[in-house]
């Protein structure tokens, strides 16, 4: 088993998926439109058979409720290969105006990660 993809409801899906396909090379698929449900989508991929993002957007949508509860998804984390390749991300990010949540370091459980908001406020971890 695996995790194929997760999504993120997009208040600016393009903005999202210039975020995700500039900084993390991912490839971006085919916009699916429904017109039905005003529904627009785009699924952003690592690779053949890797993990997967799915950017969703209704227009006017509601926000969500607030996590009060700290229930629900809290961060995901993108493995970038290496020390070095957080530290130049990371500063790329920064460099780019983009927020720092997290400078690169060394976790008490041995991970070397940074995070960064996306344009949205997902909490994005970068490790190594």
């Amino acid at each position: 088993m695996k995790i194929d993809h997760i999504a993120i409801w997009a208040e600016d899906i393009e903005l999202l998926r210039t975020f995700y396909t500039k900084y993390f090379n991912m490839e971006c698929g085919t916009k699916y439109v429904n017109p039905i449900k005003n529904f627009t989508s785009y699924f952003l991929s690592f690779g053949e058979g890797k993990a997967r993002i799915e950017l969703m957007h209704i227009p006017d949508m509601q926000s969500p409720a607030s996590r009060g509860s700290l229930r629900g998804l809290a961060h995901f984390s993108i493995a970038v290969g290496s020390n070095e390749a957080v530290d130049l991300l990371t500063e790329r990010l920064r460099t780019d105006g983009n927020t720092i949540l997290s400078a690169p370091r060394f976790t008490d459980d041995g991970y070397y990660e940074s995070a960064v908001a996306d344009p949205e406020g997902n909490y994005v971890e970068i490790t190594a």
